[in-house]
């Protein structure tokens, strides 16, 4: 791994990025797990394997997705479900059939995005979920549901909303109470913004320009910011080993080579099949046929996500290989795209390295 080593240094040097950490394992052996750069440029707190990263949209297959699968196990979902059978304020909307499939696999109709934080943030704390809600309730597909694929945060927005509806739960104690206490990870997890962050060494992402502070240990997010920094799209932090040890989980019950506590197999294998309206997996990206961020080297049979702040994973269902690239490269300013190049360098040159070895 000595050039997948220089390879992140190099990004560190070349301002990929302030810092990150790779995360590399096959099977249930870690192979690469090392820290590099910065986690803030301007205190010179330096980035460990224990630096805690915001997700981003990791939050959508990490958080978002695994929950819809555990209140399917529990016979409170199906993915055929019309979101007005669980919300009935959608009807009358023209959103009312849409379907969490659909929502799953971002071929709900839903824009992709809407700066909805431009007007929460004059409100008062306590009326700014209803008013995203009334948001997400009258806005205008951008095209009928089930034709195309429109990755949108909207839907995951919508998706949290079903989940706390039927759960009667709030999203993040929804998913630590099933999945993440029971598997014993202390270090993923939403931060409410209405309480303290925790003790932890944090990355810094961006010095937002409407909030006027840098942030570091608080949600990067607008709108998941705005609705108090827990959502459906965005909001959770963690760091690569815990983001490893749930994917392993994931694994494990995929492959049924040790008992899961968390995820029935079969329905696991359900959700990490590529779909065919979408070509994704429901709730998890797949490697796209050409000019990938997960490189060439991955099987088809890879699920993974990204995330805005300049995170990702891709694990090789085929392989049992499992890449984890943490970092924050919106520090100090989202311009800074660099990593679009970088990720598949580090993928390829990562997978290239365990399949010569094993």
């Amino acid at each position: 791994m000595n050039f997948v080593d220089r390879l992140m240094q190099d990004a560190v040097s070349d301002s990929v990025f302030p810092g990150g950490v790779l995360l590399a394992a096959k099977d249930d052996a870690v192979l690469f797990h090392r820290a590099y750069g910065c986690a803030n440029l301007f205190t010179k707190q330096k980035t460990t394997e224990h630096t805690v990263f915001d997700l981003a949209s990791l939050t959508k297959p990490l958080a978002t997705t695994l929950a819809v699968i555990r209140l399917i196990q529990d016979s409170k979902l199906s993915l055929s479900t019309p979101i007005v059978h669980i919300l009935p304020q959608f009807a009358g909307s023209g959103k009312e059939d849409i379907t969490l499939m659909q929502l799953l696999t971002h071929t709900s109709g839903y824009p992709a995005y809407r700066p909805y934080y431009m007007e929460l943030r004059r409100l008062p704390a306590e009326q700014r979920l209803s008013a995203l809600r009334k948001r997400l309730i009258e806005e205008v597909p951008a095209y009928p549901a089930g034709r195309k694929v429109l990755y949108s945060d909207l839907g995951f927005m919508v998706l949290r909303w079903v989940i706390e509806t039927v759960s009667g739960e709030r999203l993040d104690r929804f998913v630590d109470r099933t999945i993440y206490a029971p598997l014993e990870l202390e270090d993923i997890f939403f931060i409410d913004l209405d309480n303290p962050a925790p003790c932890k060494p944090f990355a810094a992402t961006e010095q937002c320009p409407w909030r006027k502070r840098m942030l570091q240990g608080e949600v990067h997010d607008d709108n998941a910011h705005a609705a108090g920094g827990i959502e459906g799209h965005a909001g959770l932090f963690g760091t690569a080993s815990d983001v490893y040890r749930l994917l392993s989980e994931l694994l494990a019950a995929f492959h049924e080579s040790r008992p899961s506590s968390r995820f029935e197999s079969s329905l696991l294998k359900e959700f990490l099949r590529r779909q065919p309206i979408s070509d994704r997996a429901l709730g998890f990206d797949m490697p796209s046929a050409s000019g990938s961020s997960s490189g060439g080297c991955f099987s088809p049979e890879t699920v993974g996500h990204l995330g805005f702040t300049g995170t990702s994973f891709w694990m090789d269902l085929k392989r049992s290989i499992t890449v984890i690239l943490l970092t924050n490269r919106v520090h100090p300013r989202r311009e800074n795209e660099k990593i679009k190049i970088f990720r598949p360098m580090i993928h390829d040159a990562v997978m290239r390295n365990i399949v010569a070895v094993v």
